[in-house]
């Protein structure tokens, strides 16, 4: 108990499992996360997101009230349950997990890049064992949270650094997006990565603590971006 309330906060944490971590959230980790933009296309062809002014707000309702939060719940759930080795409760988050996402393209975004961040890392780690072992008890897909959460586990990352990293890595996405859309200055990017430094700390406190039956979202905006993106007339992003 007392190395599980460690790794959690953070006491427990060496160099590899940063750099491992690091690789993870990278761009360059091939899981095509470049190629989703969670609605903002929609809403800023709608004029909603037009500078960073509505952008930063935008992000903000997404981390606080919908996938960001949501994200981060699911993902800290599969990490205690690949803690305790803990199949059946491991099973219901990924369930959870799956039936959870409010559009077609938001569970295709999720469902996604889960399924390229199982594929490479049974290419590049011997050490992500649990997959192999849940793989027994639930053949589905993963969602792209709940792999980072048991790969996480099983590498000794501490859970509070990675949720941390999973939400800059979230936010640079959508901010990445933006930059192309509105379009912003590269600048002005970085202003609005900066200001969700304080929820991004705030939700990764929230998300340890909250458990699965208090899972729950009200993006309803964000949602309605999302499902009528899937009739865009043109694109350049698959969500």
């Amino acid at each position: 108990m007392v190395r599980r309330k460690a790794i959690a906060t953070g006491i427990i944490m060496d160099n590899r499992a940063l750099f491992n971590l690091m690789s993870w959230m990278s761009p360059s980790y091939p899981i095509g996360s470049y190629t989703y933009s969670h609605g903002i296309e929609f809403a800023v062809e709608e004029g909603l997101v037009t500078s960073l002014n509505n952008l930063v707000p935008w992000i903000t309702d997404i981390l606080e009230y919908g996938s960001g939060k949501s994200d981060c719940v699911l993902l800290a759930a599969a990490y205690w349950a690949t803690i305790d080795q803990d199949m059946e409760a491991l099973k219901e988050v990924a369930e959870i997990g799956n039936a959870f996402a409010p559009t077609k393209e938001i569970a295709l975004e999720t469902t996604q890049q889960g399924r390229a961040f199982v594929g490479v890392i049974g290419n590049v780690s011997t050490e992500a064992k649990t997959l192999a072992v849940l793989a027994e008890y639930w053949q589905g897909q993963l969602i792209h949270p709940i792999a980072v959460g048991i790969v996480a586990a099983d590498h000794g990352v501490p859970l509070s650094e990675t949720l941390t990293a999973y939400l800059h890595g979230f936010v640079s996405n959508l901010v990445s997006a933006a930059v192309r859309l509105v379009p912003l200055g590269q600048t002005d990017g970085q202003r609005a990565i900066a200001a969700m430094a304080d929820k991004v700390e705030r939700i990764t406190a929230i998300a340890i603590k909250t458990p699965l039956g208090e899972l729950g979202s009200a993006t309803l905006m964000v949602d309605w971006c999302s499902a009528s993106h899937e009739t865009q007339y043109t694109r350049l992003f698959r969500s």
